[in-house]
């Protein structure tokens, strides 16, 4: 499995291509049109995008890659927060271009896709319905938890609470998973059980 980290729009989210045959890939959030360019310069299709959350640094180039054919996938309990104004992107004067959820999943499901298991995990805190995913020894935790850190709750829908549980949640996952946070550099599940300071 190869992962590819292309940070994408204005807030420089990550986006995280990863690919099991070098040819089809899966999209980690889409923050902006940097990851379709990228795949085009390594010959990736991207078939399939996945979302961790709706905010609008991570879902801004979504209508670029479903014109493309890719096939957008977000939570059954986030779909409602991606077209209102709790994205975010009217508040941080920027317009997302329209597009819509092919389909969703939730906690728990097994997503089989171009060769690879993706196992969802809702994390929810940072929005309602944030959700992680578990592939291989891969943890793509979007904007629940970072290094030595974890995300926001004060923004619309955000719970401390709820967090702090899916935070937990996560850290209890077995083995020392690499962890790939939807910001800023990768991580270790070991490093945040013993350096993070909201756990």
């Amino acid at each position: 499995m190869q992962i590819y980290t292309v940070p994408a729009g204005m807030l420089r989210a990550n986006s995280y291509i990863v690919t099991e045959n070098g040819t089809d890939a899966v999209l980690i959030d889409c923050g902006g049109a940097q990851p379709l360019a990228f795949a085009r310069q390594k010959g990736l299709n991207i078939r399939s995008v996945l979302l961790t959350h709706g905010h609008f640094d991570h879902i801004a180039g979504c209508a670029e890659l479903q014109a493309a054919g890719a096939q957008i996938g977000c939570a059954e309990a986030e779909k409602p927060l991606i077209t209102s104004p709790a994205n975010l992107a009217a508040e941080m004067g920027v317009r997302i271009p329209a597009f819509s959820v092919d389909f969703t999943f939730q906690d728990g499901d097994e997503l089989d896709l171009c060769g690879l298991k993706f196992t969802v995990l809702a994390t929810p805190g940072h929005t309602p319905g944030g959700v992680c995913f578990l592939c291989g020894d891969s943890l793509f935790t979007g904007d629940t938890l970072f290094c030595e850190s974890v995300g926001r709750t004060d923004f619309p829908g955000g719970s401390a609470s709820q967090l702090r549980e899916s935070v937990k949640k996560l850290l209890a996952l077995p083995g020392n998973l690499t962890v790939y946070p939807g910001h800023d550099e990768p991580t270790t599940l070991e490093h945040e059980r013993m350096f993070n300071p909201f756990v």
